[in-house]
C-alpha cells in the first residue's frame, strides 16, 4: 500500500523505450536520433530532476549536461536504447553532484515567472505538495529509488542499473523511504 493516495501524486508517465536504427548509422542520422530523443524524453527527464529536490532552473541545466555528453559520445548517438540508459543515469549521476556541492534546494523560488517551461503550474504544484516535501526529507539514494520507480516507472532492474547498485540495496533503499514516507505523510495529516 502506498502512503499517499492517487489523486496527490502526478500522473505517471512511462519513458518510452525507441528501438534502436538497424544498420550503420551516419553522423546525420547520429544527429537526427539525439533531435528525437531530445523532443521524447526532454521534458521528462527534467520533471524527473525536480522530483529528486532540484529546481527547475538547475533541472534543465542536468538534462542539457546529459544531452550534450550523450552528444559527445557517437556510439550513444547511434544506438537510442543505450543512449536513452546513459541519459537517466547522467541525470541522475548530476542530480546527486549537485547535492554534494551543496548547490541544491537552496534558493528555490516560490514561483519563477520567467521558467521557460511550458508546465510551469505543474511544477509548481509538484513543489507544493505533501508529497514533495516529503521526498525532500528522504536521504538522496531513497529518494533517487522513490523517483525512478514510482514517477519514472522503472523496474528495479533498470533503477539498480542507472543508479550503479544492486537489486538488493534497491529494494532495502525502497523499502526504507516507504517506511519514512508513511510517518512524514501521516504526521503532516
Amino acid at each position: 500500500m502506498r502512503p499517499w493516495s492517487s489523486n496527490e501524486l502526478p500522473v505517471a508517465v512511462t519513458v518510452p523505450r525507441p528501438s534502436p536504427p538497424d544498420g550503420p548509422v551516419d553522423a546525420t542520422d547520429a544527429d537526427a536520433a539525439i533531435t528525437g530523443l531530445y523532443g521524447a524524453h526532454y521534458h521528462f527527464l527534467v520533471r524527473i530532476a525536480v522530483l529528486l529536490g532540484h529546481d527547475a532552473a538547475t533541472a534543465e541545466e542536468l538534462v542539457q549536461d546529459s544531452f550534450a555528453a550523450t552528444c559527445a559520445d557517437m556510439h550513444l548517438a547511434r544506438n537510442t536504447e543505450e543512449a536513452v540508459s546513459y541519459l537517466w543515469a547522467a541525470v541522475v549521476s548530476r542530480s546527486r553532484w549537485e547535492f554534494r556541492r551543496g548547490v541544491a534546494g537552496q534558493n528555490v523560488p516560490e514561483r519563477a515567472p520567467d521558467m521557460p517551461i511550458a508546465e510551469h503550474s505543474e511544477f509548481a504544484l509538484l513543489e507544493r505538495s505533501e508529497v514533495m516535501a516529503a521526498l525532500r526529507k528522504l536521504p538522496g539514494r531513497q529518494r533517487e529509488v522513490v523517483v525512478l520507480r514510482y514517477y519514472g516507472d522503472l523496474s528495479e532492474e533498470q533503477i539498480a542499473m542507472t543508479m550503479g547498485i544492486t537489486i538488493g540495496a534497491v529494494r532495502r533503499l525502497a523499502s526504507r523511504a516507504m517506511v519514512t514516507l508513511r510517518y512524514v505523510l501521516e504526521r503532516a495529516s
